[in-house]
C-alpha cells in the first residue's frame, strides 16, 4: 500500500487538532491546513465531504534529506490529510518510503522510514 490510514471516532476538527499536537509532540509543524471542502465551495463548485490537507515538515529533518539528495525535496513536506467517510474521520499519509523509492537512493530511503514511523506514531496517538 503507499499509504497509512487509520479510523477515529473523533470529528474533522477534532481529530485535526490531536493529529497536530500529536506532530508538535515529535517536533513536526503544520505549514498548512488547507480545507479543499471550503475552497471548493468558494469557488462555486458542490462539495460536500469534509476533507482537509495538512502539510507537515519536521525543519531538521528536511535539511537533512536535502543536504543528502535534492531531488527528495520533491516530496516536501508531507502531506496528511483527514477526511469524512462512511459515517467515520480517517487520518491518512503517502507513505514517505513508497514516494521516496522514485529516488532510487538507499540512505534517503532509510531517513524515510525513520520519518514514516515517527509519522504513523502520531497518527496513531491521533485515534
Amino acid at each position: 500500500m503507499f499509504h497509512y490510514t487509520v479510523e477515529t471516532e473523533k470529528g474533522i476538527e477534532e481529530a485535526v487538532e490531536s493529529l497536530e499536537a500529536s506532530l508538535k509532540e515529535a517536533q513536526f509543524g503544520v505549514l498548512w491546513n488547507f480545507d479543499i471542502k471550503d475552497k471548493l465551495n468558494e469557488k462555486g463548485l458542490e462539495f460536500e465531504k469534509e476533507f482537509k490537507v495538512l502539510e507537515v515538515c519536521n525543519p531538521k529533518e528536511a535539511q537533512r534529506i536535502l543536504n543528502e539528495n535534492t531531488l527528495a525535496g520533491y516530496f516536501l513536506p508531507c502531506k496528511m490529510v483527514v477526511y469524512s467517510e462512511g459515517g467515520s474521520t480517517k487520518i491518512g499519509m503517502p507513505k514517505p518510503t513508497a514516494l521516496i523509492q522514485l529516488v532510487e537512493d538507499e540512505q534517503i530511503q532509510r531517513l524515510a522510514e525513520d520519518i514514516e514511523q515517527r509519522l504513523i506514531h502520531c497518527m496513531d496517538q491521533s485515534v
